[in-house]
């Protein structure tokens, strides 16, 4: 190598961001040709008039960059599920942005209002995007984590946790990746706890739909206290099956909402026209939306009835397209291990719980994706009776 080619030396904002276990175990499951419950995305294709939809646009010609902010069209569609299903109306032109994604909602909402020794409160464990964008902002990671065992939020811990310099808190229900669902007592636990300070609420709701036996999401937007300081995420791609097209939005107040769009506006700028002109158009008939939940209930209770015939501990699942297991009375093996063995040695791909906290804390637990065709829970299903 000459001086001319030598790479300068770059120190890594991220030292602790390696490959992570979704990639490790995705590419053994595709090495071992193991059935991949691991990464949460489905195998089967959405709606056929979703696709129609979208490809109308294109023809149509809506094909150049649209509003920063989102078509109105759409965002007028996003206000009008909001207010249908949680009773708050926001404004579709101050208060509603569409984002490349829930994964860029969160990361430009945490920018937007996150300034160097600012704190933010993690409630582990968490999706693995939310410490690395709190570290890019030159934040303060503070992690708080949920009970073990039934994964229900500890206010006295939250409230232990929080100081002066807490800026925000990030919570996410449905969860990924327990499954459980915050319950309306616990919302108003958290309205109360807040009430008193300035403390932002990022809310990721991008499971909203999927909530099971009965129980209703109990969005921040349903919440006054809450709706007021919070940034509520939520994704297209989780909702309509098309993980791949990085679609979400973020509803929030406008003085938020003005906040939000400056970063926004600076690390996307806008988002793919004819799918924003697609799913506003589908998003005209709710029933897409309104059937998910007994949809995935469905495909939850075939995948718990089958784990039934194993050794695993079934553990609650309240919402979301995740199932978790103890792995106690199957193995001795750490869970990282044991997942690795699974997906080398019966053929089924799972996720350890240990990787959703930064401490790497073990209970024993494993996570499945159902996400899936019944061909392939099925199989899934059959291997894992060797258990």
């Amino acid at each position: 190598m000459t001086t001319l080619e030598r790479t300068p030396d770059v120190q890594t904002k991220l030292p602790a961001v390696g490959t992570t276990i979704f990639t490790v175990m995705s590419q053994l499951a595709a090495e071992k040709g193991a059935v991949n419950l691991g990464q949460g995305f489905p195998d089967f294709d959405c709606d056929p008039k979703l696709v129609g939809a979208v490809t109308d646009a294109m023809v149509k010609g809506l094909n150049q960059y649209p509003p920063m902010t989102g078509v109105p069209v759409l965002r007028e569609a996003i206000a009008t599920k909001i207010e249908a299903m949680y009773g708050r109306r926001y404004d579709a032109t101050s208060e509603i942005t569409v984002t490349a994604g829930a994964t860029q909602a969160i990361i430009t909402a945490i920018l937007a209002v996150v300034r160097p020794g600012d704190e933010v409160i993690v409630l582990e464990p968490c999706y693995d995007s939310y410490v690395p964008n709190i570290e890019l902002a030159g934040g303060t990671v503070v992690r708080v984590p949920l009970t073990p065992g039934t994964f229900r939020p500890d206010f006295g811990k939250i409230a232990a946790a929080m100081t002066p310099r807490t800026r925000a808190l990030i919570i996410n229900s449905p969860h990924n990746p327990s499954a459980t669902v915050w319950s309306r007592e616990e919302m108003l636990a958290l309205q109360d706890l807040l009430a008193p300070t300035d403390v932002l609420l990022i809310s990721d709701e991008v499971y909203e739909h999927m909530v099971f036996d009965g129980q209703q999401h109990q969005s921040a937007a349903r919440f006054p206290g809450l709706a007021a300081r919070a940034f509520i995420v939520s994704s297209f791609g989780k909702t309509y099956h098309v993980t791949g097209w990085k679609v979400g939005y973020v509803a929030a107040p406008a003085p938020l909402t003005a906040e939000f769009r400056k970063v926004h506006q600076f690390n996307v700028f806008t988002v793919n026209t004819p799918v924003q002109y697609g799913l506003a158009q589908y998003m005209a008939d709710p029933t897409p939306h309104l059937e998910l939940p007994a949809f995935y209930q469905r495909k939850r209770d075939l995948f718990r009835d089958g784990l039934r015939n194993t050794r695993f501990k079934v553990l609650d699942t309240q919402g979301s397209y995740f199932q978790c297991v103890d792995i106690s009375q199957v193995s001795d093996l750490s869970e990282a291990d044991f997942c690795k063995w699974l997906t080398t040695e019966i053929g089924v791909a799972a996720i350890p719980l240990s990787a959703f906290y930064g401490d790497g804390f073990d209970q024993r637990v494993v996570r499945f994706c159902f996400a899936k065709k019944d061909e392939t829970l099925n199989t899934a299903l059959q291997r894992l009776a060797r258990l």
